[in-house]
Formats: structure tokens, C-alpha cells, sequence
């Protein structure tokens, strides 16, 4: 034996005692995304997505992605802790453009963990949280783990039905009511402003939290933007905002913004969490940001989206004619269509068989929850060649059914 060999372990005959630590029931009771397991197989050569909200890397900025890393660079201090509500320069950015600047913001890694800190700071179990059905799949999981009291709102083509979302609010008081008005998750529907003028009525009357979550707001293919609702309310709200579909997903960017009262509760939180998102990737955002990339990047993927959306829509319609019924999308992300006469699980399993990933609507419901026969179809992600060969075996599979 050399001097840098240690001896074998020896346990002089006992045996080694494995202790089994116990999971919070929380946590016992959460379950895997859906979505990010089906991930998992569409790493397998020739298969098509259309399961992810991915964006499409082709079109990531890479010239101004390399300008602001160099820019980012030349600056050390950024390399240094910092302020845990986020780099000021990226922070003042927001101000100056996308929020009223008498706002608050705070910085987060990704707008998911906002939702994460949201929930922290204001749900205690059993409290009760409202939400569209169907519902962004990451919010359902952050509630269902904050153990809330979940009530369902049916949307419609034009956001939730006035009448019974008044019903609600009488009856159950909420403490927070979360949605996506701009291009939804799952479904690509937008609120009309008359929805939102009446959404934002009811918000003065009862004392309700509203999450704004708009991921997808830039995106928008056909129209003129209307105004959120957290513009048309004088109620408390936080708006949920995020780079990851204009610039790019893995950066993790995102902020929550309100009323001090209501943001300094999550600087608080986040500061136990991890102190402060990444200060190198914050700042590379910045320089993007302040280079012009919503200005001259935005249209290149407005224009190249809005045509994937035109094809796979076509497609659908061209290929399952009546066995499935889609709205146009005018923004966002995702296609949702309502089968007739097509178990989707079904058909989810068959088109994976047949080397296409596609997400069944029921996910986007909570625990205990029946979904509609339904799919949800990202068409950002995928090539329009792909679109159109992902289509034709998804047809493929439903004929075999």
C-alpha cells in the first residue's frame, strides 16, 4: 500500500443501518409534471414535440446574446452578491417600460418562482385560490404544494363568465385569483377589454388578490395590445412578467411587480430562498434589453411564429376535420383543440408510439378535477417541415384508435 492509498473500510462485522428519513406530507403528496416527464422522451432521435412551451433556439439572438455577455464581462462587480430585489439597471428597465414606474419590482429566476414566492408569502393551508380551468399546469403544482383550497373557473372564447366568477367571489372570498388574460396557457385564448373592464370591476369590490401572470404578452400575431387588467383596477394585484419566450428560457428571467406592500413580503422570502438571482445573467438581460432586442428581435418572432401557427392550425383542420375543434390562435404559444369521439390520453400514448409528443388537456386541471377530451399543441418550437410531418402521424395515430 502507497502512502496515498487509504485502507478499506471495515465495519468488524455489523451491519450498515440504512435510516429512512420521512418527506414532509406536502411533499408526499406532490406528484411529477406531466409535461416535464414526457420531456424526457423527445430526446429520442427523430421524435417531434409539440408537448413543450419551447421557443424556438434557431431564432435565439445569438450576435446580441454575444454583444451583451461581452458587455456584461467588462464589468466585475456584476460577478459580486447584490441586492436580492435584482440588478437596479434591469430593475429601472421594467420601470421605464413594461410597468407604471410607481411600482415595485422584484427580480426572480424565472416567473415561476414569483408564483412560488406568491404562494409562500400569502397562502396558508387551506386557503382558498382561484383559478381559470383549464390552468397553467406549474401554477396548479405551486398551490397544490402550498395545500390551498383550489375553486375552478370555466373559461370562455373571451376569458372567465362574469356572472359566475361574481358568484364565486360573494360566496368564497378568495385570497387570490391567478390568471393568464394574454394568449392562456394552455388554451392561446386572450380576455377581450370588455372582460377585463368587468374583471377589474369586481376586483374593487372584493378583497381579492389577482395575479396577472403575461408570459406570452409580446407575443402577439394579429391586433393591437389591450390593457391588463392590474392597468384597469385600483385593487391590489401583482403582474407576472418574463424574458424567457423573447429572449431565452435558459437565462431564467423573470419579476413580479406591485405595490410595495405587496412586493416586499416576496424580498423577504427570496432572501431566505437564495439571496438574489444570478447578477451575470441579470445584467446580460439588461444590455439586451437596452440594445434594442423588443424592437428589432420581437417582429423576427412574431412573423416566423404567427406563419407555424397559420401551418399547424391548417393542418389540423385539414387532417381531423371534424374530429377536433380549434379557435385561431392571435398570440402566444399553444393550440388547443377539443376532441369528438378521441379518448386524448389515448391518443397521446398512440402518437408517442408513433414518434410525436402531444400534452392531453386534463392535466391542466387540478387534482380530483375531470379535463375535457382535449390536447394541448405548442407550434413555437418545432420547424415548419416538422410541423407538418408531426401533424401527419398524429393523424396517423388517431386513425388507428
Amino acid at each position: 500500500m502507497t502512502k496515498r492509498q487509504l485502507p478499506p473500510l471495515r465495519y468488524a462485522g455489523q451491519r450498515r443501518t440504512i435510516i429512512m428519513i420521512t418527506l414532509s406530507q406536502r411533499t408526499q403528496k406532490m406528484s411529477p409534471s406531466y409535461i416535464r416527464e414526457i420531456l424526457n422522451a423527445t430526446q429520442q432521435p427523430d421524435m417531434i414535440s409539440f408537448a413543450g412551451g419551447l421557443p424556438d433556439e434557431s431564432l435565439f439572438p445569438k450576435q446580441r446574446l454575444q454583444d451583451a455577455a461581452a458587455k456584461m464581462l467588462a464589468d466585475t462587480r456584476c460577478f459580486q452578491y447584490g441586492e436580492t430585489q435584482g440588478d437596479p439597471k434591469l430593475r429601472e428597465w421594467i420601470k421605464n417600460h413594461q410597468i407604471p414606474d410607481t411600482l415595485e419590482v422584484i427580480i426572480t429566476t424565472g416567473s415561476q418562482q414569483a408564483l412560488d414566492l406568491i404562494a409562500r408569502a400569502y397562502l396558508n393551508p387551506g386557503d382558498t385560490v382561484l383559478v381559470e380551468t383549464p390552468c397553467y399546469l406549474g401554477a396548479l403544482q405551486v398551490f397544490e404544494l402550498a395545500e390551498a383550497s383550489i375553486i375552478t373557473l370555466p373559461q370562455t372564447i373571451s376569458g372567465p363568465d362574469i356572472e359566475q366568477l361574481e358568484q364565486i367571489l360573494q360566496q368564497h372570498t378568495p385570497k387570490l385569483f391567478y390568471s393568464v388574460p394574454d394568449f392562456h396557457n394552455p388554451s392561446g385564448r386572450c380576455w377581450s377589454l370588455e372582460t377585463r373592464q368587468a374583471v377589474a370591476h369586481l376586483l374593487n369590490t372584493y378583497s381579492t388578490l389577482f395575479i396577472e401572470d403575461a408570459p406570452y404578452r409580446a407575443l402577439r400575431y394579429e391586433g393591437d395590445h389591450i390593457a391588463q387588467v392590474s392597468d384597469l383596477t385600483d385593487a391590489p394585484t401583482i403582474r407576472l412578467g418574463s424574458f424567457s419566450k423573447v429572449a431565452t428560457p435558459g437565462m431564467r428571467i423573470g419579476y413580479a411587480a406591485g405595490a410595495a406592500t405587496c412586493i416586499q413580503p416576496l424580498i423577504l422570502l427570496k432572501q431566505a430562498a437564495d439571496l438574489h438571482s444570478t447578477l451575470p445573467i441579470q445584467r446580460m438581460m439588461y444590455h439586451l434589453l437596452a440594445d434594442g432586442l423588443l424592437e428589432e428581435h420581437l417582429p423576427r418572432l412574431v412573423h416566423h411564429y404567427r406563419e407555424k401557427s397559420l401551418v399547424m392550425t391548417h393542418m389540423l383542420r385539414k387532417t381531423l376535420g371534424d374530429r377536433i375543434s380549434l379557435s385561431d390562435p392571435v398570440g402566444g404559444m399553444f393550440l388547443w383543440g377539443e376532441l369528438h369521439g378521441i379518448s386524448a390520453h389515448a391518443l397521446a400514448k398512440a402518437s408517442l408510439e408513433n414518434g410525436v409528443a402531444i400534452v392531453p388537456g386534463d392535466v391542466f386541471y387540478p387534482s380530483g378535477h375531470e379535463g375535457p377530451e382535449a390536447l394541448r399543441l405548442n407550434f413555437t418550437h418545432a420547424s415548419i417541415s416538422m410541423i407538418e410531418e408531426g401533424i401527419k402521424r398524429l393523424t396517423h395515430a388517431a386513425n388507428m384508435l
